[in-house]
């Protein structure tokens, strides 16, 4: 878990250096990953943020962007087993990429408990959190994020955690439906609706060589 957790760190100073750079004082920045807790929805928001926002377009990239979510929540929940009715909703509330990962690996091997959750995820966020603030304080010590190279820290974080699901040519046919569609619908259509086309090309291609696998047994 350490290594993960220490891994958001950079993730998190180049967003509040990317979103101080926009323009939104610290308190802002703190507010933010404290009430939306989604890294990837948060640095898209920061993309297309303008003076004065567009409410609308923010939240409806927000929906396309964090809409895995509902595939993320169905395949975990059937694996929350010893967890109460609250817990489960509070889990459902902290889940992000990462710790759906995590805890996908660990069900493979073993039991979900809720303290093993709660030592991921409440880590994960408190430290999403501080570090966006720290990010936007010394947002104009770190300078551009790409220059420095630190806006690679998302994608690297992203990268170690598919290697982790790693089985094979199986593996390798999701995600290269899902780089494909992703990529196409990136040159076909404007906004994040690319997020939403490699998720669901990933999710067909993995049902089809599920059925395949279970007609061949």
């Amino acid at each position: 878990m350490t290594p993960l957790i220490v891994a958001v760190m950079p993730v998190g100073l180049v967003f509040g250096a990317v979103a101080a750079s926009k323009g939104l004082a610290p308190a802002e920045v703190t507010l933010m990953s404290a009430l939306v807790f989604a890294g990837g929805s948060q640095f898209v928001a920061m993309d297309i943020w303008t003076h004065p926002a567009s409410w609308a377009a923010l939240g409806f990239s927000a929906l396309l962007v964090n809409i895995r979510h509902v595939l993320m929540s169905a395949s975990i929940g059937g694996k929350l087993d010893s967890f109460s009715g609250p817990a489960r909703y509070a889990s459902m509330l902290l889940l992000a990429d990462e710790i759906w990962a995590m805890a996908e690996m660990r069900a493979s091997n073993g039991k979900l408990t809720p303290a093993w959750y709660a030592g991921l995820a409440v880590p994960f966020y408190c430290l999403w959190v501080l570090t966006s603030l720290a990010g936007a304080l010394l947002g104009a010590f770190l300078g551009d994020p790409k220059v420095t190279g630190l806006d690679f820290a998302f994608p690297a974080v992203f990268i170690v955690l598919v290697m982790g699901f790693w089985k094979g040519r199986e593996t390798g046919a999701v995600l290269a439906a899902s780089a494909c569609a992703a990529v196409l619908t990136h040159q076909l259509l404007p906004g994040v609706w690319y997020i939403a086309a490699g998720a669901a090309a990933g999710v067909v291609v993995a049902l089809l060589s599920g059925a395949r696998k279970e007609a061949h047994a």
